[in-house]
Formats: structure tokens, sequence, C-alpha cells
């Protein structure tokens, strides 16, 4: 299939029409971040230009960044950005003029310092006159935290930390560090791990062909060059590593450290090439002394096997390059500073010595030798490193400056850009696949009716929207597949295997559900033939008449409520009578089940739960009978009141429904999925459309920010890099699997929310 990439200018499109329209223009928390910025060749540079773009991106409403560049008395840098504050590191007074400045500005609120030791020895007391002075509030990061201070240093961190309104660390070992050897309170530390970037699923015999590497077995490091890196390490075992890998590769990424350069010129990079030469490993290493773009460099890692992080400095608390290689998916042989002991302690690596290469050799052959086992590390990492996405970064960021204004910062979600890329990457020419493996699509879970009918009306939307000529090939490839899992007598089949055949799948569940949803796509396409070609509204009109004789016979609750919507949208006379018939079983349904304190059709509340106040609403719509406006807007709110809490949505929990006898109401942590949000959010939409009550559109705007990081886990669920949807939230994790249903319910909530908007 020719998988055309949705139009940029569309998207950008879509995104400015909510951010046009918002009800409500709030007062932005301006805060300074004071810290080295690129061009600045740094580490830490590059850590707070990543951080400030991705606060500016998840919350553009509720923050004004400004950097504050440190530099010393030599360096003179032009930034991107407009620079009012600027910090000479190397000048007493510089310190105290910034403090000053920054007291006069009212609009600011606070101020993050990036904290390394080296950058305030220049200046004896220059940090501390900053801060004494300062009248703002202050959040310091701590990117080193030395274990057993002298005196001296723990007197000077704990002064530190008292100006500070927290001291964020990246780890929980520098948290215990700053608690039991410096004397800190638990209160004053907040642990934010490093940030690291999401990254689409690429194929790395692609990537390796690109950077001429074809069948090789590739190993890499990278960083600013120095002795510290001890690279010297993998040098001596590589001899013995290619005597059982003669296909291996070392990648030396990066260029020398622009401090030593100043001071000793490329003594280390010449050494490195000296004892290449001496072990003759020429053919087997290759040096690329530049500071790689992102985007190369992320490309660099992806197409890694194994990478090798081989620093002898015991005390390095952190490295932004570790984390960048862990979250590429490679498997990691490392040395043990603090970061890799946390990360790496449940089996997603492999721990060495400080310089060891007979350790390393050992380590990387054994990764080399065994595929399945590089890939057991790969997704295991994938899994341990997603919570410190650069996305989850700002939000944990963000309630912590939230935190210390009082929660008068008021934190907006901004809403992604629609992207279709996950969605076309899982439909083949014969549809949607079931499930993905992270985000690489398992052709193997094959194809399912629910998740093409789901799939047809959320591009049917998307169409709507964009009128991109590219949505109709996919809606002609699920109504297609519809059509295929039509049997002779009208009903549907739901699961089709890889060589689109029926599996058994099909005789041992009950399909009603799959049913009415293939009923409820079929309308809906058809509710848009004034503006689809008309040979797709008409394939739809006669796969669901040859289904509505079969349809009257089912009583199961959700199903009937998908084919009531169905037929609502396909909006026909002659089958009215059967809209009114499953619109009556639902409601003896509910006369049956209410009480004073339930509202309900069942005795229990599951999966699906909106769908049905939003079917009987429909029924209303078409029929105008009372009787059903009257259960709809009683049974929505009791499932609102159930699930909508303190402006945030908690769906029922698939670990355990909750019960018409639970007076106590305690749901289950975890077990939320994405496709209960997204009903949600259609229901919602609905009832917004049909009373205009602004409540609904604020619970719409409320529950989609479930996707976006408002969960109890603060973690995005939607994966802006892949257009797809994490499969789960549960009680610890995100189930990071990125399957049709949960990318597409994802979708239909986005698109109800952008209608919703208009």
């Amino acid at each position: 299939m020719n998988k055309n990439n949705n139009s940029d200018v569309e998207d950008k499109a879509i995104r400015q029409s909510y951010n046009d329209k918002k009800h409500k223009i709030y007062n932005k928390t301006e805060i300074v971040f004071v810290s080295t910025f690129p061009p600045k060749v740094c580490g830490i540079a590059t850590y707070t230009q990543d951080l400030i773009k991705s606060l500016q991106s998840k919350f553009g409403e509720s923050f004004k960044s400004i950097i504050c560049p440190m530099e010393t008395e030599e360096e003179n840098y032009e930034y991107q950005e407009f620079t009012e504050y600027k910090l000479n590191i190397s000048d007493a007074v510089s310190y105290l003029e910034l403090a000053a400045k920054i007291n006069k500005n009212d609009a600011i609120e606070l101020v993050m310092l990036q904290h390394e030791f080296g950058f305030f020895n220049e200046t004896q007391n220059g940090l501390l006159l900053f801060l004494k002075n300062l009248k703002k509030d202050i959040i310091i990061t701590f990117h080193t935290v030395l274990p057993n201070p002298d005196k001296e240093l723990k007197e000077k961190v704990k002064k530190i930390a008292d100006y500070a309104k927290s001291i964020i660390v990246m780890t929980s070992i520098s948290a215990d560090i700053l608690l039991n050897h410096y004397d800190l309170s638990p209160d004053k530390i907040t642990v934010i791990p490093h940030g690291t970037h999401l990254l689409p699923f690429v194929d790395k015999i692609t990537l390796k062909e690109k950077y001429n590497l074809k069948n090789k077995k590739v190993l890499s490091t990278f960083g600013l060059l120095g002795s510290g890196k001890n690279i010297e390490t993998t040098l001596k075992a590589l001899p013995e590593i290619i005597a059982k890998n003669p296909d291996v590769i070392f990648l030396i990424l990066g260029k020398t450290h622009p401090a030593l350069v100043r001071h000793e010129g490329e003594k280390y990079r010449d050494f490195l090439e000296d004892l290449t030469c001496t072990l003759h490993l020429e053919n087997n290493i290759r040096f690329i002394n530049d500071y790689l773009p992102l985007q190369e460099l992320l490309e660099y890692l992806q197409l890694t096997d194994v990478y090798l992080f081989t620093s002898k400095d015991r005390n390095q608390a952190v490295s932004g390059t570790f984390s960048y290689a862990i979250s590429s998916g490679s498997a990691i042989v490392s040395t043990p500073i603090p970061h890799a002991m946390e990360v790496l302690k449940e089996d997603t690596g492999i721990i060495i010595d400080f310089e060891a290469p007979e350790q390393l050799a050992v380590a990387v052959n054994t990764l080399l030798e065994n595929e399945s086992k590089r890939e057991e590390l790969r997704q295991k990492s994938l899994e341990k490193m997603a919570p410190t996405a650069w996305e989850n970064s700002s939000i944990l960021h963000a309630l912590l400056f939230q935190k210390f204004k009082n929660n008068k910062t008021e934190l907006n979600y901004t809403l992604p850009e629609i992207n279709l890329r996950h969605i076309q990457n899982m439909t083949t020419d014969f549809g949607m696949i079931q499930f993905s493996k992270i985000s690489k699509r398992d052709i193997n879970s094959g194809y399912t009716l629910d998740d093409n009918s789901r799939a047809m009306i959320a591009i049917c939307k998307h169409f709507q929207i964009s009128r991109n000529k590219a949505d109709l090939q996919l809606i002609l490839i699920y109504l297609n597949f519809i059509k295929f899992c039509q049997h002779k007598d009208g009903s549907f089949l739901n699961y089709v295997n890889e060589q689109k055949q029926f599996t058994n799948q099909n005789y041992e569940t009950n399909l009603d559900d799959s049913n009415g949803r293939a009923i409820w796509a079929l309308g809906y396409l058809i509710s848009l033939k004034e503006i689809l070609p008309q040979e797709l509204s008409e394939n739809a009109e006669k796969i669901i008449q040859k289904n509505l004789v079969w349809a009257e016979k089912i009583h199961s609750t959700r199903a009937m409520a998908f084919i009531i919507k169905g037929l609502y949208y396909q909006n026909s006379e002659n089958n009215l009578p059967l809209l009114k018939e499953l619109a009556n079983r639902l409601v003896k349904m509910y006369q049956h089940e209410a009480k004073y304190d339930w509202h309900w059709f069942e005795n229990y509340l599951t999966y699906g739960n909106s769908v049905l106040p939003e079917a009987l609403l429909c029924a209303w719509i078409s029929t105008k009978d009372e009787l059903y406006k009257q259960i709809a807007e009683e049974s929505f709110q009791f499932l609102m009141s159930k699930i909508m809490i303190n402006d945030s949505i908690k769906v029922i929990s698939n670990k355990g429904w909750l019960q018409k006898e639970n007076t106590e109401n305690v749901l289950p942590i975890g077990g939320e999925q994405p496709i209960d949000v997204a009903y949600t959010l259609l229901a919602l939409s609905s009832f917004y459309k049909t009373f205009k009550d602004e409540k609904y559109l604020q619970m719409m705007k409320n529950s989609f920010n479930w996707f976006l990081g408002k969960n109890h886990l603060n973690q995005i669920v939607y994966n802006p890099a892949t257009g797809g949807c994490y499969d789960g939230l549960e009680e610890k994790n995100v189930n990071l699997n990125q399957g049709a249903e949960s990318t597409v319910s994802y979708l239909m909530a986005r698109l109800s929310l952008e209608f919703s908007i208009e």
C-alpha cells in the first residue's frame, strides 16, 4: 500500500484551530533558566535546551521560558533566542547584577539553575552571592552529587540547598547521597530522571546500509572525547571480540571536548589513534570526529547492536549519553556509575568493572552471539526508560513548578498535531494489523473486524476535517475488510489470520459486539455520503442491509448500543423500527436495574460504558421519545460521577469492574484502557453537540489530557514520535505496545475534540 503522509499544512491548521479557539487566555508563569546553552558544546547545554523545548511543546500555554546563558570571560556565543539575561561566571559582580535584574522583573516567578561544580570554580562564593541576593523562588538541578564529601564541600552544598525551594537530582542513588552524606531533608529533594528522546521503530538493516555499515555488527560509544571516557578499555578488548566476530566495527562518535582542545589539543584522540594502529584495528574502528546533529546521532544509536559506556569516573552521577543510548534500544555494556547501576539493575544490560577490558570482551561476545538476548535487553531497556521520555520529564518539572506556586499555575496541556503515521504503518493492503511490539507492527497477530471498523470511523472523521485524498484509500481498505468478514447470512466474523483465513477464535468467542461495531462503522460512513465517493456509501448500504435481519436477534447490551449508533448515522426511515426496538430493550434493562443510588443498565460498570447513554441519546434524536432522553442523561450523569474525579478521568479498571454492591466506590489502580477514555470522549462530544452545555466540553478536555499525562502515573499514553498510543495504563507502568485498538481509539478521541471546539 502507498503510505502517503498526512499534509503538514493540514495538521498545523487543525492544531492551530484548537489553540486559536481556547475559551480562556491564561497568564503564563515566567521562568528563567540559568545554564549553559548551545552553541556551547556541553552536555548540560543540550540537556537544558531539550527540557525547555519539551516544556514549550507540552505546556506552551502555561510557561514562558527565558534563557540566561552562563559564559566565562573568554566566551561570547551567539544564541538563537534573545538573551536579556547573561551570567559571566568569571566575574563576582555579574552574579550580583543578574540577581538584581531578575528581582526587578515582577513577571518572573521562578528561576531554574543547572548546577555543575566546575561551572562555579572561577569565582569564589559567586554562586552563593547570587542565591543570597535573589528574591525569587529557585529550583536547582544537581548534575553531579559527590559521595563522602569533606567538611568544606558538605557545608557548601548545604548552603546552596538552603536557598533552593527544591534540589532536583536524576537518580535515587544521588538522592540517597544527599540525604545520608549531606543531611539534606527529603522534602527538599526531587528525583526527575534525565530526559530521553522518543523514537519510532526503524529497521537496523536499512540504517546500516545508509551509513555504509551493511552486514556489520556495530559497537558504538559517543560524547565529547576526553580521558575520562576511557575508550582505550574497548580498544584493548577488541582483538578478543574480533577473533570471534570479525565483522565487528566500533564507532567512536564525537569530537574532543572543547576545554581539552584549548589546554592540550587532540592529545587524547591521538593516543586512541596510535593505540588503534598498535593493535592493528584500523579496519574495525571508525572515528567520527564531529558533534553530530541530534537526528543523525539517534540514527547511529538505533543501528548500534551493543553500546559501550566505559567511563572510569567513579563519581559520575548521571550520563546523558548513557540515557540516549538505552532509550534508542541498544543493548548496553557499562561500567558501574550510579546512573548505570540504577537503570541496569533489573537485567536491562550488563555491568562490568571499571577499566576491565577482559570483562568487556566477554560481555560483548555474549551479546553478539545471542540475538534473542539482545532483543530481550532492548525490550526491557525501552520499558525501563519510557518514563524518562522528555515529555514525561516536562510533566514532572511542571508539577514541581506548580507545587511551589501553591497550585496557582494552571497546567494547560498542548493539543498534539494529528499524526497518522502509525495507523498507516499498521495498515496493509488487506486491513489494519491487530497488535504491535512496541511500535513495530506484529503481522503474526493477524486482523480483526473490531479494529478495522473503528479505524474506518476514525479515518472518515479525519476526512471530514482534512479532505485528504489519501484517507479514501484507507477507508476503502477498511470497508473491503468489513465486507470480507461478512458471511452469507449477513453476520460477521471477527478474527482473520495473516494468511487471510478465519481463525477458530471466531467460534469460541461471542461476536455480538464485533457485529455491532461493524454496523456503527458502516452507518458512520453512510452519514458522509455527500462528501465521499458514491461507490463507498453504496457498498456500505448493501453490507448493512444484509446484516440487519441478523441484528434483530441481538440482546447483548453494548452490541445493541453500537447498532443503534450505526442506524442513527445511517438515518433510514426503513430501519427506524429496529432502532426503536433495540432502544426499548436498553430502557427495560435500565428500568430493571436502576435504583435511587444506581442509575445504570446492568448491576456493574464494565468496559465501553459510555456507549450506552450515548446510544439512547441517538435514539432520542431520531425518535424524539422523551424517555430515551431522560435515561440517557440520568445514566450518563451517573457514569461521570464514577469516573470523573477532581477534573481528571479514571475509567473503570479491567482489573475489577465496579459492582452495584460496592458502596465504597473504590476502584483498582491501573487497568485503564485507551478505548474506554475514547468512548467517553465520543459520548461527551455527542452530549455537547446536542445540548451545547459547556460542562461537557470541559470534561472532554479534561478527559483527553489522560492521554497527555494527566493520570495517576503522570506519564504520556500517546506517543507523539510514532503517532501511536500505548495499550494501557497499569498500576506502576504504561504498556508500551502500540496496537490498533489503542492507536485508533486515541485518534477517535482527538478528532472528536477537534469537532467539538470548532
